[in-house]
């Protein structure tokens, strides 16, 4: 339905004990029989970038909860400079649209279009020039075009940006397709500890691993589900193309089949931004239904184009993220630094250390050259059915 609403059946299974971001999970689509109506009154058309659209979807579905559309110029920033809105709810990054159409004015509203179909509609409240360097340097600590966040800003997003409500129509077609945060909450038990797993790579064996011993850490409680939440949007040059990683992860949930372990797909378009974007990823997560949600070394980290330095430490998102978490209403689970040995298999580094044992390595460049030359590729590292599928598209 255009609602996307979860069936009344599947409600009372909701994990409602988690209130949405600022109180209420919003849904911002509209009723079918007004679409007519809606999208005739549109005095201008747009047709949406890959990121755009990722950003419209979760604020139409509500995963962008409390938000109801593209922040006005006083939440951009006062987002940018406190992460913070006006109101005073924490908020890791700006949710803005741009453009470069110097036509476009407060009052009009646009049709927003995507790959052949009606979006949603904005309604222009705002439109100002940002100062992007400043926005850069708050967001990511940087200005540099070094930074793969700082070049989206600087190089991808219009010198304008926009700010005003959006109601919704439909929703883009997707390699993966994207529960809303009401059919992820449909999927997960009620009245339980909800951890999330945030990636957008294959899962490997430490992953595995990593994410359900997340259900062991002392502020979890051992009976409850790991969220595994990959973000779809757009990715970066040298990733694996969103349909194999959607394939990679539909046959590693038949191989595992955990009955711990929920998989949903998230349209979100990556920034890099080290803490900043850990803090957005817990809003997110939040909305979906989670209590927890794991961070690991150096959490949506990025490395100097130039240089190779990173941007962030290893622990900055971490701590971000434990010193934000009480007001957030989501506890923070840190990653374990795992390392595989043949005596013990998955282990601590730490213990592999205190019992002097060595543990075994595979670079992900090694891993890369043995798919292409058709090598075994060791059962400890990666799992058959996700090698299968990589070695099918490589």
């Amino acid at each position: 339905s255009a609602s996307r609403a979860a069936p009344p059946s599947a409600r009372v299974q909701m994990a409602s004990t988690t209130p949405a971001h600022g109180g209420k999970l919003v849904n911002l689509m509209a009723p079918a029989a007004e679409h007519d109506k809606l999208k005739a009154s549109c005095t201008k058309t747009i047709e949406l970038t890959d990121r755009q659209s990722c950003d419209v979807e979760l604020l139409t579905v509500g995963g962008f909860s409390p938000l109801t559309g593209f922040m006005n110029q006083a939440d951009y920033e006062s987002v940018h400079k406190t992460n913070r809105m006006t109101d005073g709810l924490l908020f890791g990054l700006p949710v803005v649209m741009d453009t470069d159409d110097a036509s476009i004015k407060p009052g009009d509203k646009i049709l927003m279009q995507y790959q052949g179909k009606d979006l949603a509609m904005m309604t222009v409240e705002e439109k100002w020039m940002p100062s992007k360097d400043v926005e850069c340097m708050n967001c990511y600590g940087t200005a540099t075009l070094e930074h793969p966040g700082v070049r989206m800003v600087a190089m991808e997003r219009g010198k304008y940006y926009i700010g005003g409500p959006v109601v919704g129509f439909d929703l883009p077609a997707r390699d993966f397709p994207c529960k809303s945060p009401a059919e992820v909450r449909a999927m997960l038990p009620d009245g339980k500890d909800v951890v999330a797993f945030q990636c957008r790579n294959p899962v490997h064996r430490a992953h595995y691993e990593l994410f359900t011993r997340a259900l062991t850490a002392d502020n979890v409680d051992p009976s409850g589900t790991v969220l595994v939440h990959p973000t779809c949007g757009p990715t970066q040059e040298e990733d694996i193309p969103g349909a194999v990683r959607y394939k990679t992860y539909e046959v590693l949930k038949e191989e595992v089949a955990n009955p711990q372990v929920v998989w949903a797909y998230l349209p979100y378009s990556m920034h890099m931004a080290g803490p900043r974007e850990a803090m957005q990823h817990m809003i997110i997560r939040k909305n979906y239904g989670c209590t927890h949600f794991i961070i690991g070394r150096d959490m949506a980290g990025s490395k100097s184009s130039i240089t190779g330095d990173d941007f962030y430490g290893p622990y900055d998102a971490q701590d971000f993220a434990a010193s934000n978490s009480e007001e957030l209403g989501v506890k923070t689970v840190p990653s374990l630094n795992l390392v595989y040995t043949s005596e013990k298999g998955y282990i601590t580094a730490d213990e592999a250390k205190a019992e002097n044992l060595k543990p075994l390595k595979l670079s992900g460049t090694e891993f890369r050259r043995m798919l292409r030359a058709g090598e075994d590729i060791p059962e400890w590292f990666a799992f058959k059915s996700v090698v299968e599928v990589l070695r099918q598209n490589a």
